[in-house]
């Protein structure tokens, strides 16, 4: 059964079932489920609960790799593109390029380098099955030992120029949009650079065609089809000479496009202190001047010792605030969190495998959310950890006892702190209630694990090397 087509049945069998009346309680049911489900059984009732939006979600970093793939091997879906990926060192004699192994360009730039350097790189429709493993498994986090240092400094650069066609980023986009559907996802927030992208022939794409080429692309049936909104943020790397001037260019860009665009943020790593907070705030108060209405989420917290990162990312105007593995280090900040003054978007596989907690018993979320600190469940770079939404559901119900309730609440939270505009938020925190009492009617009965079998969840590898869950 086609995801569209269950959600529907399910609408009318939870909506004659309701009867206009309150369901029984459906917190002792979904005790009830944990107690006894398998970890594969609960994994697929998490994937069929509705669910709210992925709003710390990397544009590239999501996108599924092995999808990754069959697009940027398709001339017809990538607009002409033929991408080369390097396989090979050491024909060059005194080489001195320090590219990586399995670094992607495309075809343009590899058509400019010498003979010799043309022949450490294979076109990826020409790999082996072996090499295509090998390359495909080289962009995501898969491999013990592998950390910060590999996701940050390896995978990016092997991403290369697939993340910079336009075309590749306009399939991968709905790509994307279709498995977050697939699961419940009703809204995706990702953040993006609209200036940078290339097409086949390496020409420069202008950000007013971006626009409008997503726009378009957007409104084609397969992308309706989803069910899936996305609204976009425009993300600054902070730690470059220049990024003061990109947050001024990306507030300007998005007053300009509000129809699509509704934020800006700021991520790099946090290490470096090139980037820290304090360097942006005349800038923010600048803007601020100029600007109303321009939703703000940056990066903060993402270390391992204390700093006040986070105290200094309100002061810039955020309102939400990624990841805050480090909120519990300041007394202060988290009274001031705890009024409801932002929002914290949490990222457990993340987390984990960027190793800044190397088990969940030293995660600061169960702690936030149980007083009363506005946060909720977010994928980060679900592509790159081999993961999804439903990764993030099963590890909080597991690893911290996460009520029906509070659930709910993690979904609902981050569809009212998104920044989509008023109509759009209010009919999507109105679409999500509606389902999760269909949900909650239609799973009450003793019959749940046989209706499992209506079900047909999409398992990731993370899902198979965590709890060994395969479908």
């Amino acid at each position: 059964m086609k995801p569209s087509a269950f959600w529907k049945l399910l609408t009318l069998v939870g909506t004659l079932l309701w009867s206009g009346a309150e369901a029984a309680d459906f917190s002792a049911q979904f005790e009830r489920i944990k107690t006894n489900a398998t970890k594969a059984q609960l994994y697929a009732f998490l994937y069929a609960v509705p669910k709210g939006g992925d709003l710390h979600h990397h544009s590239g970093g999501c996108w599924q790799m092995d999808s990754l793939y069959q697009v940027a091997t398709n001339t017809v879906r990538n607009g002409g593109n033929r991408f080369y990926t390097r396989v090979r060192a050491g024909l060059c004699d005194g080489e001195t390029n320090a590219w990586r192994q399995f670094q992607t360009v495309a075809e343009f730039t590899w058509k400019t380098l010498p003979e010799c350097q043309q022949q450490e790189f294979v076109a990826l429709d020409a790999l082996t099955p072996a090499q295509r493993d090998a390359f495909v498994n080289s962009l995501r986090l898969d491999q013990p030992g592998e950390g910060r240092n590999e996701f940050f400094e390896e995978i990016w650069p092997r991403f290369g120029a697939m993340g910079r066609s336009l075309e590749v980023f306009l399939e991968m986009t709905v790509e994307t949009m279709k498995r977050y559907g697939a699961e419940g996802v009703r809204y995706l927030e990702p953040q993006t650079i609209p200036l940078g992208m290339v097409h086949a022939d390496g020409s420069a794409v202008d950000p007013e065609e971006l626009h409008q080429r997503l726009k378009a692309r957007l409104a084609q049936p397969d992308a309706l089809a989803t069910g899936v909104a996305v609204r976009w943020q425009v993300v600054v790397l902070r730690f470059t000479p220049v990024a003061e001037k990109k947050v001024e260019e990306a507030y300007d860009f998005v007053d300009r496009h509000r129809d699509l665009w509704v934020g800006i943020n700021m991520a790099g790593r946090e290490d470096n202190d090139k980037g820290h907070p304090r360097r942006f705030l005349e800038t923010y108060r600048r803007m601020r001047h100029r600007y109303s209405g321009i939703g703000l989420a940056i990066h903060a917290g993402e270390v391992d010792e204390p700093n006040s990162h986070m105290r200094d990312t309100l002061l810039l105007g955020a309102t939400r605030l990624g990841h805050g593995n480090n909120v519990l280090t300041d007394d202060d900040l988290v009274l001031h969190l705890r009024s409801g003054m932002a929002f914290v978007e949490i990222n457990l596989v993340s987390n984990l495998l960027l190793e800044y907690v190397t088990d969940y018993s030293q995660h600061h979320f169960p702690e936030m959310l149980r007083l009363g600190i506005p946060c909720g469940l977010s994928t980060d770079d679900s592509g790159m950890w081999d993961s999804g939404m439903t990764d993030e559901y099963l590890t909080a119900v597991t690893e911290f006892n996460l009520t029906w309730d509070e659930l709910t609440q993690c979904a609902r939270n981050s569809l009212k702190w998104s920044f989509a505009e008023p109509a759009l938020k209010e009919r999507l925190l109105t679409d999500f209630d509606r389902d999760v009492k269909a949900f909650e009617a239609a799973w009450s009965g003793d019959d749940w694990a046989a209706k499992l079998k209506t079900v047909k969840p999409v398992a990731y590898g993370f899902a198979k090397r965590r709890w060994g869950i395969s479908y």
